[in-house]
């Protein structure tokens, strides 16, 4: 059974997820845990497991009376075996409060469960829930969850000192491909190519033409939500600036005039139901005076965003073998990012003024880190690998730890270590 906006789909096979393990930690620290992300990726699924009593907003049939209740006494929807499911806890924002008063009066962990798919605005609370509330950023399926990635590497094994790899990946770069343009979706997951597909640009026709509208009650024009999109699509894994994506707006969809400011708020509200999710600049101290660029790296939260809003097929993206490579750095930024959070890491990405740049860097929050490179052919290892070899040379490891490895993440076969230390992993061998 799977779970999605709060309904059941019978006859699907839950599977695991690294979110599970996650909330389970939290659920016995915290005296509730907040589970965000976007809509579709697995967070009622993973939340009703966890929990023993369940309460579901947008169930069409209680959503006035509940709406009714939280705006009378809230506490009446808190009573229930604990953990308790608030299901799309922010189409009434009262419960918020409501959640972090009756943790105080309870004073034990594990008694609530939130799950949202958008953040609410900034006065609909108003208290941060600090120290009370724990957050767990959810994504859509990384390779492993999905079964794809075999995970005979360990992200967690490597910071560890366990960096003598060897392993066979099974995905090849057709599997690759159409893994992308499908998404981490639950619901797509063993479904026809055909079908699946199909979810991601059902996706993304609902945020262009309803989502975006709805986070903040402000009406958004929808083509200049479609061509913002676009704009981004067509800078995934770049440092797009906003003028760059308002003069790609511009030149890619001439029928659609925005300007940077609307750029902005558009951004925000897709921020806001965590669509996109950018990659920030990583500030290591270094033994020169080299200046570090501080801009973001523009990435969907899910690949598939892209590939939908272009109408992409597996079979175009093998076509376009150049653009393939950044939608497969934003694949495995998404993996990155759902590996890091099960061994309380972030992921980064440098690029000085000197041209130097690393794709990404997970750090540790215990001060460990290890630059990553993305390539998704064997072509560009090498240059690769001399990057990162001069990135390690320009850290200084008397203010930082030494790395704990460099990586260059492929689209390949074989798991190793070269002569001069850099592994070479394919992403279809990585886990957590």
């Amino acid at each position: 059974m799977l779970v999605r906006g709060g309904f059941h789909m019978e006859g699907r096979r839950y599977l695991k997820r690294i979110a599970d393990r996650l909330l389970q930690e939290r659920l016995r620290s915290s005296g509730a845990v907040l589970i965000e992300g976007p809509k579709w990726c697995g967070k009622t699924a993973t939340a009703t497991r966890a929990s023993k009593s369940q309460l579901f907003m947008q169930d069409p049939d209680m959503t006035v009376s509940y709406l009714s209740a939280a705006d009378t006494k809230p506490s009446l929807l808190l009573k229930g075996e604990t953990p308790r499911l608030l299901d799309e806890w922010q189409s009434a924002p009262v419960l918020w409060d409501a959640v972090r008063f009756m943790v105080d009066q309870r004073g034990k962990p594990g008694q609530f469960i939130l799950t949202g798919s958008a953040v609410p605005k900034d006065d609909a609370v108003q208290h941060t829930g600090t120290g009370r509330i724990s957050r767990l950023m959810m994504r859509p399926m990384s390779l492993f969850e999905s079964l794809e990635s075999n995970g005979s590497v360990s992200l967690k094994s490597l910071f560890d000192g366990h960096i003598d790899v060897e392993a066979v990946s099974d995905l090849s770069i057709e599997g690759i491909a159409s893994a992308l343009v499908r998404g981490g979706w639950p619901a797509s997951i063993g479904d026809d190519e055909s079908i699946a597909l199909r979810h991601a640009v059902d996706y993304v026709e609902a945020i262009i033409n309803a989502d975006i509208s709805r986070v903040d009650g402000v009406e958004k024009n929808p083509a200049r939500v479609r061509a913002l999109m676009r704009s981004y699509a067509r800078n995934i894994a770049t440092t797009a600036t906003m003028r760059t994506i308002r003069d790609d707006i511009a030149l890619g969809d001439a029928d659609a005039s925005i300007s940077e400011k609307t750029i902005s708020q558009y951004l925000v509200a897709l921020d806001r139901i965590f669509v996109t999710e950018d990659l920030p600049a990583w500030n290591p101290a270094l033994r020169s005076k080299t200046a570090i660029r501080s801009s973001v790296k523009r990435h969907f939260v899910d690949p598939s965003i892209a590939t939908a809003v272009m109408r992409l097929t597996p079979f175009r993206l093998l076509e376009h073998f150049e653009y393939f490579g950044f939608l497969f750095e934003s694949l495995c930024t998404r993996d990155l990012r759902i590996y890091a959070d099960a061994i309380d890491g972030q992921v980064f990405h440098y690029r000085d003024a000197s041209g130097l740049e690393s794709d990404t860097v997970v750090c540790l929050n215990d001060g460990r880190w290890a630059p990553i490179e993305v390539k998704l052919g064997a072509r560009a290892i090498e240059e690769a690998a001399e990057h990162l070899l001069e990135l390690k040379a320009k850290v200084d490891t008397g203010k930082m730890n030494e790395p704990s490895f460099l990586m260059i993440l492929t689209g390949g076969k074989f798991a190793y270590r070269r002569k001069d230390g850099v592994l070479v992993v394919p992403i279809g061998s990585l886990k957590d």
